[in-house]
């Protein structure tokens, strides 16, 4: 931890260096993120049956049936709304981890869990509309492929076209079906993300430039480390609030009304394993973005756009 606590926090460095990080970061494990949602939105057939048997077997029959452009799908989106996503979350997270420090620089690990906690709920506000949408689109040819197989009409939407029909029908609060799952998987996983991570990224060799900053490849381990943990207790969460926002299901999948309809669905039909579908797959998407995105946030490109220096962190 930083010796002193800093006389101020300049927020907007920290909100550049968040965006920045967060589309560096998802453009590089997308089609990993797209296995991961088909796999957990599938379901098994009466019989056993299932599209998919496993990320391999994903991606195969993706490539095959979508080409390799097919694993971008959503991406657009995805990418519009990671940076202020990311921005809102690393960003706010030093902030209430500046205003919950003592004067020495010292938090406790249950203010930092708070801290984590905070930013969490907060990035919800873009999180949702941008997990609802993103879902839609990487979904798409796995439900595609459904429909043809009962030889019924593929209608293919946009991003753009499944907002504005969501609008149109519901309203802004159309954009945020899926709202209450999402706030708890975030908020979970943000209170053991953030204090593991620091915990970790604060015991590593430091660089020599007076920043206090860990080097960049000990924060690159510390966020794989991190997000890889934190990826795996809250999957279960995220299998949840991936089917709540899946508006589209293959043929004879069942519909959720809620949180707790679908656990009780999911447990009665599939048993628990159904809740670490995509488990694996999620830990190796986390653990590189969110490695890759703190290494970058800490490298202060933010701060050298705005002119701002860059200071320790608590």
């Amino acid at each position: 931890m930083a010796d002193n606590k800093p006389e101020s926090f300049k927020i907007l460095p920290k909100i550049f260096n968040g965006g920045i990080a967060g589309v560096i970061g998802v453009s590089c494990v997308f089609p990993l993120d797209l296995v991961k949602t088909r796999l957990q939105n599938q379901q098994i057939g009466p019989n056993g049956e299932r599209m998919y048997s496993s990320i391999f077997d994903c991606f195969r029959k993706t490539i095959a049936s979508e080409g390799f452009f097919g694993m971008y799908r959503g991406s657009a989106v995805n990418n519009l709304l990671i940076a202020p996503e990311k921005g809102i979350k690393l960003a706010t997270n030093d902030y209430f981890r500046y205003c919950l420090a003592s004067d020495d620089g010292k938090i406790t690990i249950p203010k930092q869990a708070l801290a984590g906690g905070l930013a969490g709920s907060l990035q919800i506000i873009v999180t949702t509309p941008m997990e609802l949408l993103k879902i839609q689109m990487q979904d798409a040819g796995r439900t595609a492929d459904s429909s043809r197989a009962s030889d019924k009409k593929v209608e293919k939407l946009t991003a753009s076209q499944v907002a504005k029909q969501l609008l149109r029908e519901k309203g802004i609060i159309g954009l945020y079906r899926g709202v209450g799952a999402t706030a708890v998987r975030d908020i979970t996983f943000s209170i053991i993300y953030f204090p593991l991570f620091a915990t970790l990224n604060n015991e590593g060799p430091r660089k020599t430039d007076g920043s206090g900053e860990a080097v960049f490849y000990w924060s690159l381990l510390s966020g794989l480390v991190s997000g890889m943990s934190s990826a795996l207790v809250v999957t279960p969460l995220d299998v949840i609030k991936t089917r709540l926002q899946a508006i589209r299901k293959a043929d004879g999948e069942k519909e959720f009304d809620g949180i707790i309809d679908c656990i009780n669905k999911t447990m009665k039909h599939e048993g628990i394993t159904a809740f670490f579908k995509g488990g694996l797959c999620r830990m190796m998407v986390i653990a590189p973005l969110f490695g890759i995105a703190q290494m970058v946030y800490f490298l202060g490109v933010g701060e050298r756009l705005l002119g701002v220096e860059q200071k320790k962190s608590v």
